[in-house]
C-alpha cells in the first residue's frame, strides 16, 4: 500500500481547524498504516495482549515526522512501540502519589501555597512518555462539573493558596466558553494571584489558539502559561506563530522539557532547543528527570545525564536559557532540583567556588572569626604546611586559581 501524504487529506481551511485536527486524530494502527511505514517495534505493540496507554495523533504532530529517520524524534514520542509493554520493576501506577494528596477528585495540593486541578483526561496527542497515563485519554472528557465546584470550594476556604496550576490531560482541549467560566470563577477569589495553563498545545495542535482563546486569555491577567516542547524539531513554522500570538497578548511563557533517552538527552540537542524557545519568548523552566510511570523505562535516562546537560549549559549560555533539571521525587515528595556541584570546598568563613570554565575563586563571608595560625605554629614546620591550590585561596593568600588556557584568557592576551 502507498504511503499517504497526511497534509495532503485536508484543505488549508481544515488543516489550521483545531476541531478539524481533533476530530482527525489518528488512534489505530490501520488508520497510521495509511500514513508511515511502521517499524517492527511499533507492528509489535499492536499485537500486543492487554495494551492499554491509548495512541491519538494529531495530522499536524504527524507530519512533522521525518519518515526517512526510524529513530525521528517526533515519532518516538507519538508512536507506541512494544518496549512501552514492559513493566520494570521500578514501575508505579501513581509515581508521584497525586491521589494520595487530592483532598477532592481530581485536585492535587502537594506545597503549601499551590495547588494541580486537572480540568480534563483529553490531550490532543498522547505522548508516548505520559507521566499520567493512568488517567490521560480514559474517558476523553471534562472533569465533571461537580468536582470542579468541590476543587473550587476548597480553594476558596484554603487561603494559603495562591498558585492554581490548570492541567488534565490538557485544559485548552476545552472550548472557550468553559476556559472563560472557569477563569472567571478563579478571578473572583482574592488570594488566587497566578493561574497557570500547563499545556501541550503549542506543540502538538498550534491552531489552538484562535483569536477567540486568545481574547478569552487575555481578559485574565493572572495567567502564565507553561508548554512542553522537548526537541527543536517540534518549533515548527506554525508553532512559531502560535507562540507569538500568545507573546503578543503579554501573557508570560515557560517551557517544561522531559529528559528523554534518545530523544532530546544530548547536550546538543538541549542547547539548540533553548536557544529556539527564548527567541521565541519562551523561557525554559524545568527540565525534568523521566518519571518512573509504568511502561516508559526505555525513556528514562541516568540523572548524571541531566547534570552532564544543565553542565553543558550554565556559563556556556546565557542564564535565561539555563532551566532548573529537578527529579519529581517519587512518592509525593515534590521536584527536587538537581544540578552540577559548584561549591568545591568551604570553610568557616570561606567558600570556595568553580565556574564552567573551571575557574576556582573564594568567597569570604561575614561573621566568622578566621583562626589565629600563630596559636597553631609550633604544631607544624612551614614545610609541610597546606599552602597551595585550594588551601591558599582558603588561607586567604590569593582569590582565584584556573586553567590557563580558556577562550576566555586568550583573548586578553590579545
Amino acid at each position: 500500500m502507498s504511503i499517504i501524504d497526511i497534509r495532503s487529506i485536508a484543505t488549508e481551511e481544515q488543516w489550521m481547524d483545531w476541531h478539524w485536527q481533533l476530530r482527525n486524530r489518528i488512534t489505530n494502527a490501520e488508520e497510521l498504516r495509511k500514513y508511515i511505514n511502521l517499524l517492527p517495534d511499533e507492528e509489535a505493540v499492536f499485537n500486543e495482549q492487554g495494551f492499554s496507554f491509548r495512541m491519538a495523533i494529531t495530522p499536524y504532530y504527524l507530519s512533522l515526522i521525518d519518515q526517512t529517520n526510524p529513530n525521528d524524534p517526533v515519532r518516538m514520542q507519538a508512536i507506541p512501540r512494544i518496549q512501552e509493554s514492559y513493566i520494570s520493576n521500578s514501575d508505579l501506577a501513581d509515581p508521584l502519589s497525586e491521589d494520595a494528596d487530592a483532598p477532592v477528585p481530581g485536585m492535587t495540593h502537594r506545597y503549601p501555597d499551590r495547588v494541580l486541578l486537572l480540568l480534563t483526561d483529553q490531550c490532543s496527542m498522547y505522548c508516548r512518555h505520559c507521566t499520567r497515563r493512568r488517567k490521560a485519554g480514559e474517558y476523553d472528557a471534562p472533569m465533571p462539573t461537580e468536582n470542579v465546584e468541590k476543587a473550587m470550594e476548597y480553594i476558596r476556604e484554603h487561603k494559603e493558596i495562591r498558585d492554581v496550576i490548570l492541567s488534565g490531560g490538557d485544559p485548552l482541549t476545552l472550548g472557550d466558553q468553559r476556559l472563560d467560566e472557569i477563569l472567571s470563577e478563579l478571578s473572583k477569589i482574592e488570594h488566587v494571584e497566578i493561574v497557570r495553563l500547563g499545556t501541550r498545545t503549542p506543540v502538538v495542535l498550534p491552531m489552538r489558539f484562535t483569536e477567540s482563546l486568545l481574547k478569552v486569555l487575555k481578559k485574565y491577567p493572572f495567567i502564565w502559561l507553561n508548554t512542553h516542547f522537548n526537541h527543536p524539531q517540534e518549533i515548527s513554522e506554525v508553532a512559531k506563530k502560535a507562540l507569538a500570538a500568545i507573546a503578543e497578548t503579554g501573557i508570560p511563557m515557560g517551557n517544561q522539557s522531559v529528559l528523554l533517552k534518545g530523544i532530546n538527552d544530548h547536550v546538543d540537542v538541549m542547547k539548540n532547543l533553548v536557544h529556539k524557545l527564548v527567541r521565541n519568548r519562551v523561557r525554559p523552566y524545568y527540565i525534568y528527570q523521566c518519571d518512573l510511570s509504568e511502561g516508559i523505562a526505555h525513556f528514562r535516562t541516568p540523572i548524571a545525564r541531566g547534570i552532564e546537560i544543565i553542565e553543558s549549559l550554565r556559563g556556556h549560555t546565557s542564564g535565561l536559557c539555563v532551566p532548573t533539571y529537578v527529579v519529581d521525587a517519587p512518592g509525593g515528595g515534590g521536584k527536587i532540583p538537581v544540578m552540577p556541584n559548584y561549591i568545591v570546598s568551604q570553610m568557616p568563613n570561606r567558600v570556595i567556588l568553580r565556574n564552567y570554565e573551571g575557574f576556582i575563586t573564594s568567597y569570604t563571608e561575614p561573621g566568622f572569626e578566621p583562626l589565629d595560625d600563630n596559636k597553631y605554629r609550633d604544631l607544624c614546620p612551614p614545610e609541610r604546611e597546606s599552602n597551595e591550590g585550594v588551601m591558599s585561596m582558603l588561607k586567604g593568600r590569593c582569590i582565584s586559581i584556573g586553567p590557563a588556557e580558556t577562550k576566555r584568557n586568550l583573548r586578553r592576551k590579545h
